[in-house]
Parts: structure tokens; sequence; C-alpha cells
């Protein structure tokens, strides 16, 4: 019976995402940057019944947030999370997704193509071009959807745009979003999803480890509160 409710609450969540795309298309046009984003996902944790619990603060100097992924809502939970204007980094191949492909291109998201030698070269000239129009750049290191137990192991791309530009970066904790939300196994929960922002940091290229150090103490971070959840 459970799966049964799950199931039926996916469905009904992919119903709301696909409104809320919806809504951030048709409005866009019309709403200051970058409201037509704020708009849209905080329209689809409303009506998820998913609202979006923020623990800490966005650094109003942040140039670049990392943030772990387990789940197709973590774009908007942290759309809704912070007033920044938040530019995502994302596989080229869903550039091209019908519906959703034109929700990312509108917002002038960065493509990556993973599998050409020059993705890297492209994705610091893409990035430092957004933040010089006063926009955030979030990355997923781990450049796919972890199982929502243990992070995977992030990917160096963010380390080379950030220590390149030698940029002030915010790692991002989303707390167990697959729970309330799993595209792969049709299944989705109402409850508060938590983001958690932990103290930012100028990137520096002296320091070789900086990054899976920051995985390390992410993971830390996501134990300790998946274990309350499930206290």
């Amino acid at each position: 019976m459970k799966t049964i409710f799950a199931r039926i609450n996916w469905f009904y969540d992919l119903i709301i995402i696909f409104i809320g795309l919806t809504l951030k298309i048709i409005t866009w046009p019309f709403v200051p940057k970058p409201y037509g984003s704020k708009i849209a996902s905080c329209f689809i944790h409303t009506f998820m019944f998913n609202p979006v619990r923020t623990v800490g603060k966005i650094d109003p100097d942040a140039q670049m947030l990392i943030a772990n992924h387990q789940s197709d809502i973590d774009i908007s939970s942290l759309e809704c999370s912070t007033k920044r204007d938040l530019v995502w980094v994302a596989k080229k191949e869903l550039f091209s997704v019908p519906f959703f492909g034109l929700a990312i291109r509108i917002s002038d998201d960065i493509p990556v193509d993973r599998d050409s030698k020059a993705a890297l070269v492209s994705l610091v000239r893409e990035s430092k071009k957004r933040i010089d129009q006063g926009r955030c750049v979030v990355m997923f290191p781990e450049g796919t959807r972890s199982n929502g137990k243990k992070m995977r192991p992030f990917k160096p791309g963010a380390k080379m745009v950030a220590d390149t530009h030698g940029l002030r970066v915010q790692p991002v904790v989303l707390i167990n979003t697959a729970r309330y939300f799993d595209l792969k196994n049709r299944s989705g929960q109402t409850g508060p999803i938590t983001v958690v922002y932990l103290d930012s940091f100028v990137a520096s290229k002296d320091d070789a480890n900086w990054l899976s150090d920051l995985q390390v103490k992410m993971q830390i971070v996501y134990d300790e509160y998946l274990a309350k959840l499930d206290s």
C-alpha cells in the first residue's frame, strides 16, 4: 500500500513539475530576471507539499555554489532557497530535450559536452561570462545523481573553473531530496526539504586538495542531517 501511494504521489508531482516549467516559460518574458525561475520553483514546492527549509545563509558575494545531487527537484529546491540569480551547469543533451530543454535554454544556463576535450575550456569561459553579469554559477561536481546515501567522487571541473578565476565558492548540502522525488524509482513523498549553506571560501590553486576535502566535509554534514531524519 505504501508503494502504491508513493507511485500516485510521484505521478502527481510530475504533473506539478510540468505545470511549473510551463509557468516559467510563459512568465519569462514578462517578469524581471530571475523571478521566472523563482516563481516556477516555489510553485512546484508549494503544490508538491515539499516546502524548502534553509539552514545558514547564502553568501551574497558567492560566485559559485557546489552542491550534491540526488533528485530532479534539487534545482528547484536551491532556486527556492535564495533570491540570487543562479545559472546552472548541465550536460548538453538536456538542452535538446523537448519542453524541458526550452525551460533551461531561456534562462541561459551553461551546456557541457562531456564527450568533448574542449568542454572544460568552454565551461571556464562561459562561467566567467555569467559571473560578470552578476549571476552565481551552480555546479553538481558528482556529475550525475547519487544513490541518496554516499556522494559520488567529485569531478575536477568545478575546481578548474573556481581556481582559474579565484572564485568565492560556497558549498551547499541538499538533504535526502531523492526521498521526496525519485524519478528513477517512480516514488514521491511529501515533507520539508532541507538546504544547508556552509561557509564560503576563496578557491586557490595552491590548495590541490580543496575539492576532495570539501566532499568529505559535505558528506559529514549530510550524514548528520540524514541521521536526524531517520531517528
